[in-house]
């Protein structure tokens, strides 16, 4: 049991109240719930249109479906990230082509790297909004443009999250989204595709429930009394008992996230005169998600970050590794990838310190101080 767990769910008695209203209403699939998230998360980001699914995974897929991604296609993707990332582009059976990260200091896509990976066969770029923060969107923007590309946000870590003012995964052809457990909008699975496209939102809607023109609530409500299948499609629809969930968590995430944005201010406060690490976005200021707080060590491999974390871990302080470096995976080690040493350092000695709004300022003093007395006692 840890003192200090890295992530706590912001659940209360709401939570727990509009699940028992969808239960009551005896409509628990994709429903009404469903389209009311839709509604009001297409709101919140000021993007035209937003499609509920059964999470960040099955939008990523259903991007690339929609876009024309396939075989003998190339998608440009961040090696540091969520496997899932990268797992989307074979499902389409493209190929990969894993990109270094900036730097320790900017855990994001190197904009300079993905120019020159573009080839003849590149058809797309998936960017990953790490921890929250942005990836260099406006030059992201500009190659695509030039270049013919499609662009896909992988914006699981960061809802209501800004770049100049605009929030992030509204900036490409598709914004992707993931409603996991330990995301800063929890509904336990669940994931929201967006897009400023009329023709794309048509074909997701068509495609997440396998294909059919209808679905069963519009036909057990008397919109329609029968369907078509016009394509092979997939069911990722979500259910409106997460969508319920998904409505409350939105409501919340507001004020969760200035509790966030605090939490941030002490981990700067106590780390910033620290011998011995980086501090990822140390210079952002725009609006951030806060999804979770990551430092690296300086001078250091995976067997002193693990061991760092073990003995933080003794002390009762959860930490996590985001994330180790998808090229090194067996399934992907057969590609071949040019210089990662930037993602490869940060996977080797990156740590995750407790990250959610409940926590409090003595909480922060007491990670940093045993944090502080463990790397000066390192050899």
């Amino acid at each position: 049991m840890y003192n200090i767990p890295l992530f706590d769910l912001n659940y209360d008695e709401n939570e727990l109240q509009a699940v028992t209203e969808t239960l009551a209403s005896k409509w628990i699939s994709s429903g009404p719930k469903c389209r009311e998230l839709e509604e009001k998360f297409s709101e919140t980001l000021q993007i035209s249109y937003a499609c509920a699914v059964s999470n960040c995974t099955a939008a990523l897929h259903l991007a690339l479906c929609v876009l024309g991604i396939g075989e003998g296609d190339e998608v440009i993707v961040p090696s540091l990230t969520f496997v899932a990332t990268v797992n989307a582009v074979r499902y389409v059976r493209a190929e990969p082509v894993f990109c270094d990260i900036v730097s320790p200091m900017d855990i994001t896509i190197d904009v300079k790297k993905i120019e020159s990976l573009i080839t003849e066969k590149t058809k797309a770029v998936i960017v990953m909004h790490y921890a929250g923060f942005a990836c260099q969107m406006q030059e992201i923007m500009r190659i695509a443009r030039e270049r013919h590309l499609y662009v896909i946000e992988d914006a699981c870590h960061g809802p209501l999250s800004e770049y100049q003012g605009k929030k992030l995964g509204t900036f490409g052809d598709i914004g992707c989204f993931s409603f996991f457990s330990n995301k800063n909008i929890s509904t336990g699975e669940g994931g929201m595709l967006v897009t400023g496209s009329p023709e794309i939102d048509k074909r997701v809607r068509l495609m997440r429930s396998h294909g059919m023109t209808t679905m069963s609530y519009e036909r057990a409500k008397g919109h329609s009394a029968s369907y078509d299948v016009k394509e092979l499609g997939f069911n990722y629809r979500l259910d409106d008992i997460r969508a319920s969930l998904g409505i409350v968590q939105l409501e919340k995430l507001a004020f969760d996230l200035k509790k966030r944005e605090k939490v941030r201010e002490w981990y700067l406060t106590y780390l910033k005169d620290m011998e011995g690490i980086w501090i990822p976005f140390a210079d952002n200021y725009e609006l951030s998600s806060n999804y979770i707080m990551p430092v690296v060590l300086k001078k250091s491999d995976y067997k002193k970050r693990d061991h760092v974390r073990k003995l933080l871990q003794e002390q009762g302080i959860q930490t996590s590794v985001h994330y180790p470096a998808a090229h090194r995976f067996s399934i992907y080690q057969e590609l071949p990838h040019g210089n990662l040493q930037n993602s490869e350092y940060v996977a080797d000695c990156e740590i995750t310190l407790p990250m959610y709004g409940k926590l409090e300022e003595s909480d922060i003093v007491f990670i940093c101080r045993i944090f502080r007395h463990i790397l000066e006692e390192l050899p």
